[in-house]
């Protein structure tokens, strides 16, 4: 059932919703948090079907501020979603215009749900500063952003770190979770041995890349390489340089990954690349701070060390260069391979792409849509 409003009130609909509940039976007894999604217009209903794919797990009550010009006149338009068409949750879809543009915690607090906790997500963006300064992210327990849909997400992957509080999380950490489960499971059953280093693979453009390194180097105490390939936004392979030989996990495709170790068969691994809905099922599991993603975005960026970087598909932006360079031991601004001076920690090899002569170099391509899921 959908109803549509039109230049409208929160306190109006607040009335409609029980109204509704009045006359359909619909009730709101087990619903354990309110989600909100600060939406851009044209891109909200892949977010919305996401949070209706997870609200069969945890069942909740939406609220969806879509952003429309700030420069027209301010009137608030909603639409009222029950039963089948907002899965195991009721669905509110707030369209502000003007001075409504702007999501504010007054604008939302009449339609929170009593004495339940409060997630913020944006699917498009990390507001300006960091999500946490944001009106309705000062009252949430838990703040979603996807640093893998900014158009550099390297400097907001940094930006990240330098204003991180407890409760903040990144879709391109949760990407990551079979990675790790695997790459952990490996080493838990392999023959006790030191990594000496650490290889991994994947697109320049994807933070998931470097978070994944980052982990890997922390919890292993060792050198870390990162090797930038053309494509898809996602991990292609992840490489344990250790004394008896490599340990290899490669995910060539988008559903099987393929796991290569010293002394044992090649084996196939189901690994699939997790989509938005997965994601944010996951994220909804947990409403405490996520203590891992905290130390790998804040220590572990500090003090992981870089061995080398090396970009091998003319796509590592200029933020990427300078994001690995400062938190990865290396030197920024540096575009061609130097040698390490003395007191570095690593070496860092950047290969960037020259522009040819009289031209501009290549625009960025444009950032996938929500439904575009890296890996």
């Amino acid at each position: 059932m959908i109803v549509s409003m039109e230049n409208t009130t929160t306190s109006a609909i607040d009335k409609k919703l029980n109204q509704l509940r009045d006359q359909h039976g619909v009730v709101t007894l087990g619903r354990v948090l309110t989600l909100v999604i600060l939406a851009q217009a044209g891109h909200s209903e892949a977010a919305l079907e996401a949070a209706n794919f997870a609200s069969h797990e945890h069942p909740c009550r939406i609220l969806v501020h879509v952003a429309h010009s700030s420069s027209e006149e301010t009137r608030l338009d909603a639409q009222l979603r029950m039963g089948g068409d907002a899965g195991a949750s009721e669905v509110i879809v707030l369209h502000g215009f003007g001075e409504l543009a702007e999501p504010t915690e007054t604008l939302f607090s009449a339609l929170l749900l009593p004495d339940a906790p409060i997630v913020a997500w944006w699917p498009h963006e990390v507001p300006p500063p960091s999500p946490h300064t944001s009106s309705i992210a000062g009252i949430a327990h838990r703040r979603i952003t996807d640093s893998a849909r900014s158009d550099d997400s390297y400097e907001t992957l940094a930006e990240l770190r330098r204003r991180y509080v407890p409760g903040d999380t990144d879709l391109a950490w949760t990407r990551v979770t079979n990675w790790r489960i695997q790459l952990a499971a490996v080493l838990d059953q392999a023959e006790p041995a030191p990594v000496r280093e650490i290889v991994v693979e994947g697109s320049g453009r994807s933070p998931s890349v470097v978070l994944l390194g980052t982990w890997l180097g922390t919890r292993l105490d060792a050198e870390v390489s990162f090797v930038n390939n053309p494509g898809a936004r996602r991990l292609d392979r992840v490489t344990l340089v250790r004394d008896d030989g490599e340990i290899v996990l490669e995910r060539p495709g988008r559903t099987v990954a393929m796991l290569r170790q010293p002394g044992q068969p090649d084996q196939q691994i189901a690994m699939p690349v997790r989509d938005l809905n997965t994601c944010i099922a996951e994220e909804l599991r947990r409403l405490d701070p996520d203590e891992v993603y905290g130390e790998v975005l804040t220590a572990g960026l500090r003090d992981v060390r870089v061995a080398r970087i090396v970009d091998t598909s003319g796509e590592l932006t200029p933020g990427a260069a300078r994001f690995l360079a400062e938190h990865g031991g290396g030197r920024p601004e540096q575009e061609e391979p130097a040698p390490a001076a003395s007191g570095d920690d690593a070496e860092v090899v950047v290969a960037l792409p020259v522009p040819e002569t009289g031209r501009e170099p290549a625009a960025a391509p444009s950032v996938p849509a929500p439904g575009e899921e890296p890996a």
